[in-house]
């Protein structure tokens, strides 16, 4: 059951649609992507800025420092976190700061830290078929647009 939030964060009013299930993706219009948008780059941003630390710590560890299974448990902590977020959106996680946007005829797509959703790719071409987003609007003129 979906169910709508409308608040203030940071003195920008919102409204987030919530679903049901963490696994189960959404149908977004560019429209609706585009409102989630900012919120899905904060969630990034943080998590982003929360990993560089322990990143840098599991680098500078050798294989055999009895700290680094501890190290290795923050990292998965704060990525499993970061995934969570994003599937209880409504996205589709398809790698580390890689999400997309289900469109119902394929995705919307957004690495970070691109500042906005400016790629689109079919179902079955994935990351490796992405096309600039206002081309493929001109070309095909999708109803998700």
């Amino acid at each position: 059951m979906a169910s709508t939030f409308v608040g203030d964060m940071n003195s920008t009013a919102y409204s987030i649609t919530q679903i049901g299930s963490c696994r189960d993706p959404r149908i977004f219009t560019l429209e609706e992507a585009r409102q989630l948008f900012p919120l899905v780059q904060r969630i990034t941003n943080s998590a982003y800025d929360e990993l560089c630390p322990v990143r840098q710590r599991l680098e500078n560890l050798l294989s055999t420092d009895p700290r680094l299974v501890t190290v290795e448990r923050d990292y998965e902590i704060i990525v499993k976190r970061w995934v969570s977020k994003m599937e209880r959106l409504g996205l589709v996680v398809k790698g580390l700061w890689l999400v997309d946007f289900d469109t119902g005829d394929g995705f919307l797509c957004w690495k970070y830290p691109e500042l906005k959703i400016g790629h689109y790719h079919d179902y079955d071409t994935g990351i490796s078929g992405r096309r600039r987003l206002d081309e493929v609007i001109e070309e095909l003129a999708p109803d998700w647009a």
